[in-house]
């Protein structure tokens, strides 16, 4: 039977969770950053609380899951778009002044962007050097004297330079820790893997059709097109209105995540409405492509399965260790809101056919995948013969809530979690090798 205790948070998080999904389009007036899904710029500005663990337990162990830092764009594709729309306007006449100052402020763009397409920014090295010093503040017994810090990568530039980073960060903390550090294909069937039944079921028939029903009327802005152009009615057919007006708010989002200023010019042109409706259309992308969508079967977060039992099995291993110490594993976005979906965190497990229930029900992918996104969970114990091990888990370093009982919360014993997890993935498996 559940705690008195248990019952409170549930319902405290069940509360917080419906104000903070009834107000996105406040936060988003607030800071039009929240727009941005999978660029938004992690909240390094968000105070982190820490709840005492139960008495006499003292964290030994952190096992780790994190994004790389903010980045640059991948390839220049997505500013080419817009970027060629105006180039062709300009060639017939057709832009106005403020048209011709978008025009040069994408092309300054593409040369501070050149020859670094996604590569890992300056504010996305501090990010990841101030979340290292944030753990070791925070769990000060895990990191002291000569610990042990096992640190693995997938072999992509920005990954491994967001591994590298937070780990240079932490020998500079403390000279004297073990640090075991390598980023290699081998690790790539858990720390990336791509699963190709599911993926191709990502976008279903039935699933890319309600998507484009529900994304269609939020998809054109007729009042941008007569910002920047003198007679829109006009263009070449190739002057998407729908295309122009999704690049521009892209490009718009990702530019905080670098060191120039040319998000101001681009985000003036929109309202909040028009930003609110990017957000929803990405929103319900991402939920489709990673969450539990049963528009095409509700199983995508088992993509990350593997990693999910690594996890578990490699905790399993550390606990019966005397000073296990520190395992950090770096990747991307594809992975980590899949995984916290596969764990419920927040409620992110949540299922559903409508993509209309999404906000209402507090699915906000930005909340999971900011650039330099993690989660972290923290081992305690009394003493290494302590059998009853309990943990936390961290989603960007804020106390979350999984879907298993607990008389402790926020902290959770690891008997109940592993045996919930595995008894999970197991019934997946078998369903998968039914079919």
């Amino acid at each position: 039977m559940r705690s008195i205790r248990t019952l409170l948070t549930m319902m405290l998080f069940m509360v917080a969770t419906m104000l903070w999904a009834q107000s996105a389009y406040d936060y988003i007036v607030r800071d039009r950053n929240f727009s941005a899904s999978n660029y938004c710029l992690y909240p390094d500005s968000m105070e982190y609380q820490q709840t005492p663990p139960p008495a006499d337990k003292h964290p030994f162990y952190l096992s780790h899951y994190g994004r790389h830092g903010s980045r640059y764009l991948n390839s220049r594709v997505g500013y080419d778009t817009p970027y060629k729309m105006l180039c062709k306007a300009d060639s017939m006449g057709q832009l106005t002044a403020l048209g011709k100052q978008v025009k040069q402020q994408l092309q300054e763009i593409i040369n501070d962007s050149e020859g670094r397409w996604g590569d890992l920014s300056d504010i996305g090295k501090q990010q990841l050097r101030s979340i290292a010093s944030r753990m070791m503040k925070n769990y000060p017994e895990i990191f002291e004297g000569q610990a042990n810090v096992q640190a693995r990568s997938t072999t992509v530039n920005r990954c491994v330079m967001s591994m590298g980073t937070t780990v240079q960060q932490m020998a500079a903390l403390n000279p004297q820790l073990k640090i075991d550090m390598n980023a290699s294909k081998r690790d790539s069937w858990y720390l990336n893997h791509q699963d190709l039944q599911l993926r191709d079921s990502m976008k279903s028939k039935n699933a890319s059709r309600i998507y484009d029903a529900y994304s269609k009327p939020r998809e054109e802005n007729p009042r941008l097109m007569e910002l920047l152009f003198t007679h829109p009615e006009s263009l070449d057919k190739s002057i998407s209105n729908k295309w122009l007006n999704y690049y521009l708010l892209k490009t718009a989002t990702i530019q905080p995540n670098t060191h120039t200023e040319f998000s101001t010019l681009l985000f003036d042109l929109f309202t909040d409405e028009d930003i609110y409706k990017y957000w929803q259309i990405e929103n319900a992308w991402w939920y489709i492509q990673h969450g539990g969508s049963l528009l095409n079967g509700g199983c995508q977060p088992y993509t990350q399965r593997y990693l999910l039992r690594k996890m578990i099995t490699e905790a399993d291993s550390c606990i019966r260790q005397k000073k296990p110490g520190v395992q950090l594993r770096f990747g991307h976005e594809t992975v980590m809101l899949p995984l916290a979906c596969l764990l419920g965190l927040n409620g992110f497990d949540f299922k559903t056919a409508n993509l209309e229930e999404l906000e209402l029900n507090g699915w906000w992918a930005g909340l999971i995948f900011p650039m330099a996104s993690n989660i972290q969970f923290v081992f305690y114990r009394k003493d290494s013969f302590d059998n009853d091990v309990v943990f936390k888990v961290l989603l960007n370093e804020q106390e979350a809530t999984l879907p298993i009982e607990t008389d402790i919360a926020p902290y959770y014993h690891w008997r109940d979690f592993r045996r919930y997890y595995l008894k999970k993935l197991s019934e997946y498996d078998k369903i998968r090798n039914s079919q």
